[in-house]
């Protein structure tokens, strides 16, 4: 039984799972300090992003700055402004809504392979896609507690992710993943530092632990997510990711005491409809014929 789930399970769907999961960790982190500037978050994250990956990529003899210096930068740029829109949604927004609202860069990275990358997708996939945005659209409806300002930063924040993963995909054949992932911090540094400098909230106490587990958990889940998608097709691979919403749920209620109306609930169930058949669409069609 168990081989047999390692089968139909591929490397990277397996890799997202576990990337979902470290990100869900990373997300109530976040969360914990709401009272910091979502830029600043960043700012503390790059910083030991930056730390952890150089001393790994010196470690292992990988040249730090790779090949490809125009896609990785834009990978790191699009990368940073969707995290401080990302990360604001977090702090300011019901954990679940906020995570399934961000799942559109899943949506977003899958639409703009194929139309970047030329990754093939199925018209019936489109289906599955809207089943989604119902979902996502009926979480927005139903839940009050979403202001229209975080939820536009959701939407700016997903399509800017989408456009992250996208140059991630792009550059499977000639980067390491931690050259890849070490570009994130290496120009998000700079940049949330500058926009830090403007509403800097000096941590105290527990917010410094934290901050720690922002980085640390997110440095986990980049290498697993840049090898997921190193490994297999966007669109594929992109919506195992919504596993993170049952993460979200739990955490939501468990830590931050956070509920939800049934229908908020059905549209994050809808949301799940859409990734399962895409994902078992995907793999029985490229399953081999004999």
């Amino acid at each position: 039984m168990q081989k047999s789930a390692r089968h139909f399970l591929s490397p990277g769907i397996r890799y997202m799972l576990f990337a979902a999961f470290m990100f869900s960790i990373m997300n109530v982190a976040v969360k914990k300090v709401s009272h910091i500037p979502s830029v600043e978050v960043v700012f503390f994250r790059a910083a030991i992003s930056l730390i952890m990956s150089w001393l790994y990529l010196k470690r292992n003899s990988i040249p730090v700055f790779g090949t490809n210096h125009k896609v990785l930068f834009l990978r790191g740029l699009y990368g940073t402004i969707a995290l401080i829109m990302v990360f604001a949604t977090y702090q300011n927004m019901p954990l679940a809504s906020a995570v399934v609202l961000h799942y559109l860069s899943l949506i977003f990275t899958a639409i703009l392979a194929s139309i970047l990358l030329k990754e093939r997708l199925f018209k019936i996939q489109y289906l599955f896609f809207a089943l989604s945005f119902v979902g996502i659209y009926m979480i927005k409806g139903f839940d009050s507690r979403i202001e229209t300002l975080y939820f536009v930063l959701g939407l700016m924040g997903a399509f800017f992710g989408g456009l992250a993963y996208t140059s991630i995909r792009k550059l499977k054949d000639s980067e390491h993943p931690l050259v890849i992932v070490f570009y994130f911090p290496l120009v998000a540094l700079p940049v949330a530092g500058i926009g830090s400098f403007f509403v800097w909230v000096t941590p105290h106490g527990a917010d410094w632990l934290w901050l720690l587990a922002v980085g640390v958990f997110t440095q986990i889940a980049q290498v697993y997510l840049t090898k997921a998608y190193q490994v297999e097709a966007a669109a594929n691979v992109a919506s195992a990711n919504y596993i993170g919403i049952f993460y979200a749920l739990g955490f939501g209620y468990f830590i931050f005491g956070e509920t939800y109306q049934t229908n908020v609930i059905l549209g994050m169930a809808l949301v799940l409809v859409g990734v399962i058949l895409n994902i078992t669409f995907k793999r029985i069609k490229w399953i081999p014929k004999v």
